[in-house]
């Protein structure tokens, strides 16, 4: 018995020994793996100010799965064959001069980075329909779903079982029944509160459902951290959508306490919506196994005079950080201007000195932020990154006029890009995204229009006001801005 208790009073310090080696271990290979510092240091006082959750938060949300290419796709033979045809029939095509000159020409170093890093196909026979909130977005993308003949396919991050939801389940089921086919992809977390029964009447009609990496046991997997935050909808091959807009009540009525819904989309019809669809296909591949072949779903790209346009797809399966290393080179290289809308701000910390070095050199750098936020804590962690970017020169605006979720960056009235990637660490580093990069002047102007309509709705936080701020705030933003990289 003395025995026994002597271990049993020993207990608390084997404990704390092995938690101690625990934490020890798991920061050196946090260490090891060479990520970015800001990250590194972030994982490590997690473990350190939170005892035994901060080895949990890791276990489940910290692994790097772009290195250890857990979601690679090279395998899929099928994939790459497609896209090296993409680029063959480009390649091919008579006088296959796409004339980038003038102003255009300032962004070829985009162009190439894109195709290089993430296969991003230029396409330049695009027409492009800026759709402005939900009430221009839904009735839009409802139109295409019913004129489909051969086949209509979603991938969204929140679908809802409310009003508009539901119309969309019921015009999917409608399309089934006609014979159209039909591929549905949602997002496990995203749509988590979806029921079985609401699903099942798609797939009882023949719409093809499918889940985007089941979370069976949300706490007890690291799955429920790399998320497929894209927004697709690609209709008989040749008219496409993509944009911040989910299907839920709230994208077109808004906010309760916060207001209406700020969001932009695009409809793009031409090669534009091929490189969708394959990106598309890519994902239904590994949802479900199935491979898409043939002109019905992947029309034949051809040279035109339309809009000038990269689809960029970024994530854990992916090399490099595309849309992360497209915003980077947007920004460092602009000659003139840099208007950036974002419901959230948590740059990286490249992104963060491309912004103050632009500003610095004399570019005129505003960023549009949410007043009021749907989260809290990412608003928090906002708010610690604009005092340095004021003292830069970076001009921040906060909108009054409800919640702003578009996600648009315009470079010099030139480039432009508008997709479902935030301006934060979970955008850039973590979550499946996909962002159309559009080299167009018009397209350019419009967005520019709309962001100074939403400037004008907005409040320029100004800076010897915004340093009085009380320190309580500072405190909050401080410790949201340590956990930003896991937000």
């Amino acid at each position: 018995m003395a025995i026994l208790f002597d271990i049993w009073k020993s207990m608390p310090s084997l404990v704390t020994i092995l938690y101690f080696l625990t934490v020890v271990f798991i920061a050196i290979l946090i260490i090891l793996e060479n990520r970015n510092p800001v990250k590194t240091i972030s994982w490590i006082l997690v473990l350190v100010l939170l005892p035994f959750a901060g080895i949990v938060f890791y276990l489940f949300f910290g692994q790097e799965y772009r290195k250890n290419k857990m979601y690679s796709r090279k395998g899929l033979k099928d994939l790459e064959k497609l896209r090296k045809l993409t680029l063959e029939q480009l390649d091919n095509l008579p006088d296959n001069q796409f004339q980038i000159g003038g102003r255009l020409y300032s962004k070829r170093h985009l162009m190439n980075l894109l195709l290089s890093n993430s296969n991003a196909i230029l396409t330049n026979n695009n027409e492009i329909m800026i759709l402005r909130n939900g009430d221009e977005t839904f009735p839009e993308i409802f139109r295409a779903i019913e004129q489909a003949t051969h086949h209509v396919h979603l991938e969204y991050y929140i679908v809802e079982d409310d009003k508009i939801g539901n119309y969309l389940r019921e015009l999917l089921i409608q399309k089934a029944r006609e014979g159209v086919e039909v591929r549905f992809i949602y997002d496990d977390v995203g749509s988590w509160e979806l029921k079985r029964k609401w699903l099942k009447t798609m797939s009882d009609a023949g719409v093809k459902v499918d889940c985007f990496m089941r979370v069976r046991y949300p706490m007890l997997t690291s799955k429920v951290n790399y998320r497929n935050h894209r927004k697709i909808l690609v209709v008989d091959g040749d008219t496409a959508f993509v944009g911040g807009l989910n299907f839920a009540d709230r994208y077109q009525d808004g906010v309760r306490g916060i207001g209406p819904w700020r969001d932009t989309h695009l409809k793009v019809i031409g090669g534009g919506a091929t490189a969708l669809q394959i990106i598309f296909m890519a994902d239904w591949y590994f949802v479900s196994k199935e491979i898409l072949k043939g002109d019905n779903y992947f029309k034949p790209f051809e040279v035109g005079n339309g809009k000038l346009v990269q689809m960029v797809a970024s994530g854990p399966d992916s090399d490099w950080e595309s849309i992360g290393q497209a915003y980077f080179a947007a920004i460092a290289s602009a000659t003139d201007y840099v208007y950036i809308s974002t419901p959230y701000l948590m740059p990286t910390a490249d992104i963060v000195t491309a912004l103050k070095t632009s500003a610095l050199g004399g570019i005129d750098v505003r960023i549009i932020v949410p007043g009021l936020s749907d989260a809290i804590t990412p608003k928090w962690g906002t708010n610690s990154y604009i005092e340095e970017l004021l003292e830069a020169g970076v001009k921040i605006y906060f909108y009054k006029a409800g919640f702003t979720h578009s996600k648009v960056i315009i470079v010099d009235g030139v480039f432009s890009s508008v997709g479902t990637a935030n301006l934060d660490f979970r955008s850039l580093e973590t979550n499946f995204e996909v962002n159309a990069m559009i080299y167009d002047e018009e397209t350019a102007g419009i967005l520019t229009s709309h962001f100074l309509d939403d400037q004008d709705k907005s409040e320029m936080v100004v800076l010897d006001e915004w340093i009085k701020r009380p320190r309580l705030n500072k405190i909050k933003e401080s410790f949201a801005r340590i956990l930003s990289p896991m937000l």
